[in-house]
């Protein structure tokens, strides 16, 4: 596996998104499977960069990875993410959770269910728009001094948050939602990560799975799928996106490759600082994700699918107030 740069933690060119391995997308795989395909995604593919977080299934995915990567653990960087204003079991504090206490409370909770030492890679899951994010950014410099994590990130951040939050503690990385489908990251974003030399690690870079090709219109979503609240999961909105995916079997057939190859191919290499977590419940989807590291597309063929892009029209998008209305703490925090 092909290697890169979150400022100055190396990580698999394309890492595991383990969320759906507890909940969000359907029925999941057993306990003893999930781990399986935790542990081949670095035994067999390469795969060192594992994403979780402590509201995926109220604790009970970082349960799992914390099991799944504990015989790898010096092996591997392990990103988690605590969620400021959602308050989960035993988080009842009187300072309330965005506070040094707080914060102090999650990661040290966090460190346990990971049965870790320390955490890599720390997200401050969404920055509250009522809040100064240089407080939160103050707290995770003193964590990263004791050693607790080796580096923080922010999730869904504005382009003003980021430079506030880095121009206190150097953030390490900026995790949001980024595929061919979703690119509002591009035009402020991705250039401030840039200047700034923070990494971005775009999850749902699959679109849900809709990249891949895998799901026709019919297709049902129950359940706490996620999918039943996004909107370019509508039936007609899949198939007035069938354009997009026969324009990405074009360029796969040209490359040999697939959909989802070309899809994850796309994005890492217009930015090598870019960095995709798809997540992946079968063999199958492991060769297929991992293997899109080894597709490059040159200046030309990128220029080519621009263009062709560019006279596409998305239907559809993913937004939280949606998906908060599952109304369950299991799919209030889909990434």
């Amino acid at each position: 596996m092909k290697k890169r740069f979150l400022r100055d933690l190396e990580v698999s060119a394309v890492g595991m998104g383990c969320m759906g391995f507890s909940h969000g997308y359907g029925a999941c795989p057993p306990e003893d499977e999930s781990i399986r395909l935790i542990r081949s995604a670095y035994e067999d593919y390469g795969c060192t960069f594992f994403d979780t977080a402590e509201v995926y299934a109220a604790y009970e995915n970082e349960i799992l990875v914390g099991k799944a990567l504990k015989p790898i653990r010096d092996k591997i960087v392990l990103a988690t993410k605590f969620m400021p204003e959602i308050f989960l079991p035993g988080q009842e504090i009187p300072e309330g959770k965005t506070s040094r206490r707080g914060l102090r409370n999650a990661v040290e909770n966090s460190l346990k269910r990971l049965q870790t030492d320390y955490i890599d890679l720390y997200y401050e899951h969404r920055v509250p728009p009522n809040r100064d994010v240089a407080e939160v950014a103050e707290w995770m410099g003193e964590l990263i001094k004791e050693g607790k994590i080796l580096a923080w990130g922010v999730s869904e951040a504005t382009p003003e948050q980021i430079r506030r939050a880095n121009s206190v503690t150097p953030l390490t990385a900026v995790q949001s939602e980024y595929s061919i489908m979703e690119r509002k990251v591009e035009e402020k974003v991705l250039p401030l990560c840039k200047e700034l030399n923070i990494g971005f690690v775009a999850y749902s870079p699959m679109a849900g799975g809709f990249l891949s090709g895998k799901y026709s219109s019919q297709a049902k979503f129950e359940g706490d799928d996620v999918r039943r609240a996004i909107t370019r999961y509508t039936k007609e909105n899949m198939d007035a996106n069938q354009a997009l995916l026969d324009l990405l079997k074009k360029f796969a057939a040209e490359k040999n490759s697939t959909p989802a190859q070309i899809s994850l191919a796309w994005m890492m290499c217009k930015n090598n600082f870019v960095v995709p977590i798809p997540g992946m419940r079968r063999d199958e989807r492991l060769k297929e994700n991992f293997g899109a590291a080894q597709v490059v597309l040159d200046k030309n063929e990128l220029d080519e699918l621009e263009a062709a892009l560019s006279k596409i029209k998305i239907y559809g998008d993913r937004k939280d107030s949606d998906i908060q209305k599952l109304g369950t703490v299991k799919a209030v925090a889909t990434h």
